[in-house]
């Protein structure tokens, strides 16, 4: 995928592009200078042995970038499943550094990595989120509730949600 220009909401335009072995500084730069609130539902510490555990397994990734100024700032992935059992099957996550929330990049960057799975022939993706407005809106269901399954710093556990989507064949 070469990289494709959006405009936000607020009018900064970003480039959406596939993370390359290059970008690993970058991404632990953008890791290291996000807010605890934006961290809140990640499983930080993001250090340089996580960023080098990534970039090591990144054939079974779809991990897609947003820069501005040069800088990383969101960074989605498609945890592709290995097993023969779940072939097809995967997971999201997404992460957005703080001065980019709530200007659309959470969207633009959700609707960019879908088609690029469906096309991978990917089956399902799954979310495991404490949030759900961005992935409703997309096409994502609910599909059920893991009681008490994150402890957050508040020092209190937290319901996560269990969202899918299945790309249905033509």
């Amino acid at each position: 995928m070469k990289g494709r220009k959006v405009e936000l909401k607020d009018g900064r335009e970003i480039t959406l592009r596939l993370l390359e072995p290059s970008d690993a500084d970058k991404l632990l730069d953008m890791f290291s200078t996000m807010s605890d609130k934006a961290l809140e539902w990640g499983m930080p510490p993001y250090t340089r042995e996580t960023i080098d555990r990534w970039m090591s397994n990144i054939e079974n990734l779809i991990p897609l970038i947003a820069v501005f100024n040069e800088k990383i700032v969101g960074y989605a992935a498609v945890f592709k499943h290995m097993h023969s059992r779940e072939r097809g099957v995967s997971d999201m996550g997404i992460y957005l550094h703080q001065d980019f929330h709530g200007v659309g990049l959470g969207t633009a960057m959700t609707e960019t990595i879908l088609p690029i799975a469906k096309h991978q022939g990917l089956h399902r993706i799954g979310l495991h989120v404490a949030a759900v407005k961005l992935y409703q809106k997309i096409g994502f269901v609910i599909e059920g509730t893991i009681r008490d399954a994150y402890y957050g710093a508040d020092g209190k556990y937290h319901n996560m949600l269990v969202m899918g989507m299945v790309f249905l064949e033509n």
